[in-house]
């Protein structure tokens, strides 16, 4: 019998490719999202399967879904801090009681879901590499504590759904994901550097871009989320690539791959912003059999395709109008 599983997010960037796997893995897939900042473009593609189904909802309000699932990923939030810090409150609601309700249909449909965290929880960490056991460094008052605390809480009533109700649950920690169907306005730095070397504006870096960060390309992240859900373990698992690169490193990255002759310049570094990211996998290898596979050039040769193809179209439209 067909599987239903029931995707929150399902615009979005990470939510729209796990639809596509779902749906390539002979799933019925419920696709849903208020549009907030996820894009109907990202699925268009789906819409003529009759196994797929889209529903423009806010979960924070409550959520409906007819018949049987079998599962639930829960991936509806703003996840870069130019959402964020722009929609702090419907961050905490989708996070507080967006989770709770759909923690409340998979208690009611006997459902197994899983829970899209972040490596955000670890805050600016003190532990290097970040193990699934470091309890983070956290300002919950700070302008990203919205994010930060948000995730937090999703980990913490998942895990007592689980204890008290005996509920299936899988929690991801998903690190740095890039590759196609990321907006440009994203605000976090790959998309941002891939932007300004292809319009010729010149890389902005935050701070003296000593900070690190790892990147996972979305493929690999959602192949780890996959075998997560269909695994036996219920505590949080990282999913991310160790491969850590400071970010002045990874700008004259971007202009040596595009070939730009852009410059980099400095901006002073956001209030909080995490110094180091680099995931320690090895639950993931242990326990999932998982690690990435895809190198970070041949990521951002199929990111920078679809970044290139999206300015392109843009800038033909205005040149246009």
């Amino acid at each position: 019998m067909q599987k239903r599983i029931l995707i929150t997010g399902a615009a979005g960037f990470l939510g729209s490719h796990l639809c596509d796997r779902f749906m390539a893995e002979g799933y019925e897939v419920i696709g849903m999202d208020n549009l907030l900042t996820g894009s109907l473009d990202n699925i268009q593609h789906l819409f003529p399967e009759k196994a797929f189904q889209f529903h423009h909802h806010d979960v924070s309000t409550f959520v409906h879904v007819p018949g049987e699932l079998d599962y639930i990923l829960h991936f509806a939030s703003p996840a870069s801090p130019i959402d964020y810090l722009k929609m702090p409150i419907q961050t905490m609601k989708v996070g507080s009681l967006g989770t709770h309700n759909l923690l409340g249909l998979a208690k009611a449909k006997n459902a197994r879901v899983l829970i899209a965290s972040t490596s955000e929880v670890y805050g600016d960490p003190t532990v290097h590499p970040q193990t699934e056991e470091y309890w983070g460094n956290v300002n919950p008052i700070g302008p990203r504590g919205v994010y930060d605390e948000a995730k937090r809480f999703q980990e913490a009533i998942t895990m007592a759904y689980h204890t008290f109700h005996g509920l299936e649950t899988r929690i991801v920690r998903i690190f740095n994901t890039y590759g196609p169907r990321m907006r440009l306005n994203d605000g976090r730095a790959l998309p941002a550097f891939l932007h300004q070397a292809i319009t010729g504006k010149d890389l902005t870096v935050f701070g003296d871009g000593s900070q690190t960060r790892s990147f996972c390309y979305v493929s690999d992240l959602v192949e780890g989320i996959y075998r997560l859900l269909l695994s036996d373990y219920h505590l949080p698992v990282n999913i991310g690539n160790p491969d850590e690169i400071t970010i002045k490193e990874f700008a004259e990255e971007i202009i040596s791959f595009t070939g730009c002759d852009q410059k980099i310049i400095y901006q002073d570094l956001p209030k909080d912003d995490p110094k180091q990211r680099q995931p320690d996998i090895t639950k993931a290898r242990e326990i999932l059999g998982w690690e990435p596979r895809v190198s970070r050039r041949e990521g951002l040769k199929k990111t920078y395709d679809y970044f290139k193809k999206v300015i392109d179209k843009q800038q033909a439209a205005e040149a246009v109008s």
